[in-house]
């Protein structure tokens, strides 16, 4: 019963904030295993961060590979999907266990602090939604997250730009092929593998990145760049 209560309110926030949310259904559980297939192989106690949790689909996939000595943050920036997440933690047994490691932290991902911060970045952010100049942000930011040697998983769904184009006008077209291009840059330069998932709606690929840190003085620069007068307020961090 819980799947078909995370798949109405996906749908509801899907209608509500499509940008953001960018699926209409949650990841199936083919898709989550495969995104956290690379924390699933033997290593070493960790911090693992997970952006865009929505409902937590992908959340209890990762949470039951949890060793005794891993960090957690999950950074989500619907209200109501933080709303569901704490509820869970408080009320679901698979989440239960872990709920001393696990801190939810409500804001957008470009706005977390830290240099060379986690092992590990799983992302759900649909980028192809996004304006050419976020998928940049966000890229620098999981480069100025990611421990040197850290791994950044994230997927998108097969031939989605491909698929879209036709029946688009030239300007989004437009954003669609420069939005490839950025992403097709760091696919080149740092995957080391990837898996096409055909069990979810729908089908997916997942890539696992290793990407090279961010300099402290590039991600100033790009912070600068982005920056309003009014500065940003501090994300919002709530701990279970």
């Amino acid at each position: 019963m819980r799947y078909f209560e995370e798949c109405g309110e996906f749908f509801r926030q899907c209608r509500r904030q499509f940008r953001t949310t960018g699926a209409i259904l949650p990841s199936s559980r083919f898709l989550a295993k495969a995104l956290v297939s690379e924390i699933a192989k033997p290593r070493q106690p960790a911090r693992i961060l997970e952006v865009g949790p929505g409902t937590g689909s992908v959340t209890r996939q990762l949470l039951r590979r949890l060793l005794p000595g891993d960090q957690f943050d999950a950074v989500e920036i619907n209200a109501n999907f933080i709303a569901r997440l704490m509820d869970r933690l408080k009320n679901d047994r698979n989440f239960q266990r872990r709920r001393q490691q696990v801190r939810i932290i409500h804001s957008a991902v470009e706005d977390l602090p830290g240099d060379g911060t986690y092992d590990f970045i799983v992302s759900g952010l649909p980028l192809n939604n996004f304006p050419v100049e976020m998928v940049r942000r966000i890229f620098h930011t999981y480069a100025r997250l990611l421990k040197p040697g850290g791994i950044l998983t994230y997927y998108e769904y097969q031939f989605i730009r491909h698929i879209k184009s036709p029946f688009v006008n030239r300007k989004e077209r437009r954003r669609l092929y420069r939005v490839g291009k950025v992403v097709g840059s760091y696919i080149r330069n740092f995957q080391i593998r990837r898996e096409r998932i055909f069990i979810n709606v729908p089908p997916a690929m997942v890539r696992h990145l290793r990407l090279k840190p961010v300099s402290i003085s590039v991600a100033v620069q790009t912070a600068v760049e982005r920056t309003k007068p009014a500065a940003a307020p501090r994300p919002a961090v709530v701990r279970v």
